[in-house]
């Protein structure tokens, strides 16, 4: 009788991990750092239907990289959970920390059980608040675990050399233009030190939480003219548009 194959717990969680980050890494990036009214969210993504960042609720979006149909089901069963927690209680309950710890929950229970893969997903949820110091970002990976995010958070490919050019470069209270431009600049950069890539309004799908908005939804997509504009430096293209869209929207792709 054979000896049957034996892999350590620890082995087994680091194979899982392993496989989860390099799906993750195929995907292009997302950036998200804070700006004077808010919170932008900025990802390289050609497509106009499938998005990687979304409305959950009021004052919160979700942004995610890796397998569309993972994470498009995590945004559907934030939506119902939102949506339902704001109708039981109220809407004020309903809370990025909340929708985080949900989150955390799902992703952890799905990484530790043997009966199926890991998610190849990671994840951002954002809620804006009343001021610059109430804002607030969550990163999630695919073993569940919630990290505390200050100013500025990269998800996906090439996260780490986005993430320090990013974090280096970002000051509190930039206009939205400049914001940005930053985070472009931070997309576009080569990795291995070769020259930056030109990104395009066509390439990029951007959308802001902001504060200022009168509306209690605070989300609203920046597209078209309004986006060529900002790219180009126009700050008074920054109040121009109103392109919310409902939560319920379609979802994202890598």
């Amino acid at each position: 009788m054979s000896t049957p194959f034996y892999v350590s717990p620890q082995q087994a969680m680091a194979d899982r991990a392993e496989y989860a980050r390099k799906g993750i890494a195929r995907g292009r990036s997302v950036v998200v750092l804070t700006y004077a009214d808010g919170i932008v969210f900025v990802a390289e993504n050609t497509s106009r239907a499938l998005h990687k960042v979304s409305e959950i609720y009021d004052k919160i979006a979700f942004a995610a990289v890796g397998r569309y149909n993972e994470f498009e089901n995590l945004r559907i069963g934030g939506v119902r959970y939102a949506d339902l927690r704001g109708y039981s209680y109220d809407r004020a309950d309903v809370t990025a920390r909340g929708l985080a710890n949900v989150y955390a929950q799902t992703l952890g229970t799905i990484f530790s059980s043997t009966g199926e893969k890991p998610y190849e997903v990671e994840l951002i949820v954002a809620e804006v608040g009343k001021g610059a110091e109430d804002d607030q970002i969550y990163r999630l990976t695919p073993d569940g675990s919630v990290v505390d995010e200050q100013n500025t958070v990269v998800v996906g490919g090439n996260a780490d050399s986005i993430g320090t050019y990013l974090s280096q470069r970002h000051q509190v209270g930039l206009g939205l233009a400049e914001a940005l431009k930053l985070a472009v600049e931070s997309l576009a950069r080569d990795p291995n030190g070769g020259s930056p890539r030109t990104l395009t309004a066509e390439q990029l799908e951007v959308a802001v939480l902001d504060r200022n908005r009168p509306q209690q939804r605070k989300f609203k997509r920046i597209l078209g003219n309004q986006l060529s504009r900002l790219l180009s430096g126009d700050s008074s293209a920054e109040g121009e548009g109103e392109g919310g869209e409902t939560a319920d929207e379609a979802g994202a792709e890598d």
